[in-house]
């Protein structure tokens, strides 16, 4: 028989070689479906490395802390004291060296020098404060290279570590953290205003106090992340991670920004208030005085939190 007529004999032999339009909406659906699925997972998954390497970061500060302790028998001073209290320097300066970050601290100018250049005059712009320290930031924290001042200088760096300040909330003198607030009464802080303090002061325990935490990286001139700045440099426990309150910033819209994406914030009320806070899912990650870390959810009760706050409460502190 001749080819042409098993093609006349047989035409359905040629005609189901491609695939319909039919056939193939049905399968892109289907694709679409798997990735609808799969995304959520994907997601997941890059969160929880992300989360992780965000420990680490919270580690490698703590030992930084411990190895500053170990050569200078204490911690460092939150701020170290000196007028402005606010502007002079935060705990991040002297660590540096403690980081492998020594070349830096040779350009962070008048730290501890009263009335000295201050974190945001030009020299320090240009030199430590305009740098952002990677190690300092966490990978789920959208960053802020254009906040408080952005002029012809440039504008500070936003990190995302903060120390903790105690259990009340902060005013910017020579007091630092205030008696009582929102019911609470101060009971001791690792870190404070231009007295250094020791792990052996520390009667609670060093696994039950919270050496520091994370902060959410403000967007635009919001100064939350601002940690050259002595107030934004810490967290109090006076609110919960990612309490749904608002923190208490300076009386400015700009300053104290509660637009999307930043978390909620209000005016001071006689004293700051920052709570701990991250871009991760249900909770924060916490470093304890101890050098350990651990992932603290939202759901932590706020006695509980307060107590964390705390170095010589007398609390007993239970799991968490």
């Amino acid at each position: 028989m001749s080819q042409a007529r098993q093609y006349e004999l047989c035409p359905s032999t040629f005609r189901r070689r491609a695939f319909t339009l039919v056939e193939l909406l049905v399968v892109i659906a289907i694709i679409g479906v798997l990735v609808a699925l799969l995304l959520p997972a994907v997601q997941a998954a890059r969160e929880a490395a992300r989360r992780t390497q965000c420990s680490n970061n919270e580690r490698q500060v703590a030992l930084a802390m411990h190895n500053y302790h170990d050569t200078l028998l204490t911690l460092p001073p939150a701020v170290p004291g000196v007028t402005p209290y606010w502007g002079q320097g935060t705990w991040q300066v002297p660590i540096m060296p403690f980081m492998e970050l020594g070349n830096l601290r040779e350009t962070y100018y008048d730290y501890g020098v009263p009335n000295g250049r201050n974190y945001y005059h030009k020299d320090n712009i240009q030199g430590a404060t305009g740098k952002t320290v990677k190690g300092w930031q966490c990978p789920s924290s959208t960053p802020n290279k254009s906040g408080w001042p952005l002029n012809a200088d440039g504008s500070v760096s936003y990190h995302s570590y903060v120390v903790n300040y105690g259990n009340t909330a902060i005013v910017e003198n020579l007091q630092w953290q205030v008696t009582t607030y929102g019911g609470f009464t101060y009971r001791g802080a690792p870190f404070t205003n231009g007295v250094p303090r020791k792990l052996s002061d520390i009667t609670d325990g060093t696994s039950s106090t919270l050496m520091l935490s994370e902060a959410t990286i403000g967007q635009r001139k919001d100064l939350r992340g601002a940690t050259w700045w002595g107030p934004a440099a810490g967290f109090e426990t006076s609110l919960r991670p990612n309490d749904t309150n608002p923190d208490r910033s300076w009386s400015n819209a700009d300053w104290c920004d509660p637009n999307p994406p930043n978390p909620p914030c209000a005016f001071l009320n006689g004293a700051y208030l920052f709570a701990a806070r991250s871009r991760h899912p249900a909770g924060v990650n916490a470093a304890m005085c101890d050098g350990s870390v651990r992932f603290v959810p939202n759901s932590v009760s706020a006695t509980l939190w307060n107590e964390l706050g705390t170095t010589q409460g007398a609390e007993v502190i239970g799991d968490f």
